[in-house]
């Protein structure tokens, strides 16, 4: 993606769920790594995988992207791009959690295997065709949390207004009867979150399960946003993106603080 010459910082996100032992060494590596390349945002570390928000000069970014990379274990690292016109991250911050997205379920565990993801075209097809490949109803579900969902979402998309992720188990329990003779499509700002959901639908017994692979980010950048209506709230200073990665205004309120 070429860099838009009014907006000269290059923002990414990017996630992987990967068994990471080293996860205190890996946070002083990647603190100097990043300081010395001039680029603020966060990077959140566990032993289930790391998660990142990152923004500055493209150059830097890519080449700390790449240098990560070589790291076989971050081989498959694939961020998303936007742009903006100021550094929307005021610091540079690598922390070390007990889990990169928390959602209180330790058996689940992505690197162990992932749900089945739909590329977001297909998603596209299957919203505007009404059905999936086989001719069954699809759905999509909102796995952020209320506020974000009042930002923006999918056209008709299940939002059970749960306040923080923690809270989707409990509402998957107590829905999981709607679900039934659908496929359901998981979705969340950039996978993370859609991902640990999918896999936990699945082992409660919900048939036909997928995730938006790279969620609505990526959704945004390979179509036209079609089927989505609002913006996409995101955790630094630009708050919501809308379908052209461009800061559209917040609607209302502030957020909570959780990523």
């Amino acid at each position: 993606m070429d860099t838009p010459a009014p907006n000269p910082v290059l923002n990414i996100s990017c996630y992987l769920f990967v068994p990471l032992p080293d996860a205190t060494a890996l946070r002083d590596l990647l603190y100097a790594r990043a300081v010395a390349a001039q680029l603020k945002g966060t990077i959140l570390i566990a032993q289930e995988g790391i998660n990142m928000f990152l923004a500055g000069d493209a150059d830097a970014v890519r080449d700390f992207v790449a240098q990560l990379q070589q790291d076989a274990r971050f081989a498959t690292l694939e961020p998303k791009e936007s742009w903006s016109d100021h550094q929307p991250f005021r610091k540079m911050l690598v922390k070390v959690k007990n889990e990169i997205i928390r959602m209180n379920m330790p058996a689940i565990r992505p690197a162990a295997g992932r749900a089945p993801a739909v590329t977001p075209q297909t998603l596209h097809r299957w919203l505007a065709q009404g059905h999936d490949d086989e001719g069954r109803p699809v759905v999509t579900l909102d796995t952020r949390n209320d506020f974000e969902v009042d930002q923006g979402t999918f056209d008709d998309a299940i939002d059970w207004r749960i306040t923080k992720f923690t809270e989707f188990p409990d509402a998957l329990r107590m829905h999981k009867r709607e679900l039934e003779g659908k496929t359901v499509v998981s979705f969340c700002t950039g996978g993370i979150r859609c991902e640990k959901a999918a896999i936990l639908m699945q082992e409660e017994g919900v048939d036909h399960v997928y995730q938006l692979e790279g969620g609505i980010l990526k959704y945004f950048e390979l179509t036209d946003g079609a089927h989505y209506h609002g913006g996409c709230f995101v955790f630094d200073q630009r708050e919501v993106l809308g379908v052209k990665l461009d800061a559209v205004p917040l609607i209302h309120g502030t957020a909570s603080p959780e990523e």
